[in-house]
């Protein structure tokens, strides 16, 4: 689940802020953060995510209050509870497939779980893939295995940050198509921030759909 309350951001040294609307996402639901870019979609993950706090206002994810978390519990927190596809997939360049899943555990101060790495992987369809690395992937086979470390820990919550970004139609559809059928195999609350009209048109029917338009920064 997903709330927020009178909630707003402001940069620092008496920049713009970002007021955002009130909303209520149901654990299971699928959020759309609508906007151009300059909007606040990044900002707004980065919210849920705690990895900015808020000015003003609250916002509680899977049952935490974002104000209420200090760095290390955020760290924590954000390890055991978020998964997050970003626009840009950060695999690391030196490691195999394999080995940046491993290294999510890691980071997460969690035991090696080769069971776990197998089975995100089989789910995501590139299990064949775990000893190549990143050089030796495609564009697609990319976002699957970021996807895959994504939702390693089994998160409550997914983010993705513009994740048909330069995809052509059938790879876009592709993209939202795995999105959509991994939250739902988790049981995971998803939300994709996006400027790109096909990823509304994608989820048009989907139940308890939630949308959230974004506009510019306040002066």
């Amino acid at each position: 689940m997903i709330s927020t309350r009178q909630l707003v951001y402001r940069y620092a040294g008496g920049g713009p802020e970002l007021r955002f609307e009130d909303l209520e996402v149901a654990q299971g639901g699928v959020l759309l953060l609508r906007g151009a870019s300059g909007s606040g979609k990044s900002t707004w993950l980065a919210l849920a995510a705690g990895l900015l706090a808020p000015a003003e206002g609250d916002i509680m994810v899977a049952g935490q209050a974002m104000k209420a978390l200090g760095k290390a519990a955020g760290d924590a927190w954000r390890a055991a509870t978020v998964g997050f596809l970003p626009q840009k997939l950060h695999l690391s360049a030196a490691l195999t497939v394999h080995g940046n899943l491993a290294m999510a555990q890691w980071a997460a101060g969690r035991s090696a779980d080769e069971s776990r790495i197998s089975e995100a992987l089989a789910a995501l369809d590139v299990q064949a893939l775990a000893q190549r690395k990143p050089a030796q992937l495609s564009g697609g086979q990319a976002q699957r295995v970021a996807l895959a470390r994504a939702v390693l820990l089994k998160p409550q919550v997914i983010l993705a940050d513009e994740p048909t970004a330069s995809l052509d139609d059938e790879a876009a559809a592709a993209s939202l198509d795995l999105l959509r059928a991994t939250a739902r195999q988790q049981g995971a609350t998803l939300v994709i921030a996006t400027h790109d009209a096909r990823v509304a048109e994608f989820f048009r029917d989907e139940k308890g759909l939630q949308a959230l338009q974004l506009g510019r920064r306040q002066p």
